[in-house]
């Protein structure tokens, strides 16, 4: 039998740590910033994304509006696994092959990937972010920073050890 990667690693999981990082201090409209917010249920094509509208201005939006990962047919476990599969240094070729991914799709992924990883860097303030943050700002400097060759256990800005073999 042979065992997919993205087999690995689920929807629901990777919805629920997104939740957990995006909404840390309570779910807030992008478009106003309110916090009077109403829970409309799951996407029917993703049952584990979350809706939401806003109790203020009427906006619907989701777990993943307004965030690079917003509005692509790809599962939210396959950018998962891309952005881990760029930390380890891998080529587009290669990260396609482990996949299962047309190699242009997935040089479209990690184009987008490293476009936010940038955008998140210039835009970034002196305040320091919360623990939450401070940890998903480490996930994606991760991806575009790693030597050549590097695997196993990464290490995090502050020096310290880092989750061995993985972004989750």
């Amino acid at each position: 039998m042979i065992l997919s990667i993205d087999r690995l690693i689920d929807d629901a999981k990777c919805y629920e740590v997104v939740r957990e990082i995006r909404w840390s201090n309570g779910v807030k409209c992008p478009h106003c910033g309110s916090l009077d917010i109403n829970k409309r249920g799951f996407r029917q094509k993703q049952p584990h994304r979350q809706r939401y509208l806003c109790k203020s201005c009427y906006y619907p939006f989701d777990d993943l509006s307004g965030t690079i990962l917003a509005g692509h047919h790809q599962p939210l476990r396959i950018w998962i696994l891309c952005l881990y599969l760029m930390g380890l240094n891998l080529s587009n070729l290669q990260i396609a092959q482990e996949l299962n991914l047309n190699k242009d799709d997935v040089q479209a992924m990690t184009t987008q990937l490293r476009t936010g990883i940038v955008k998140k860097n210039q835009s970034s303030t002196s305040t320091a972010p919360s623990n939450v943050m401070r940890s998903m700002w480490w996930l994606d400097i991760k991806a575009t920073r790693l030597p050549s060759g590097t695997r196993g256990v990464k290490v995090a800005g502050d020096g310290s050890k880092a989750t061995e073999g993985g972004v989750l």
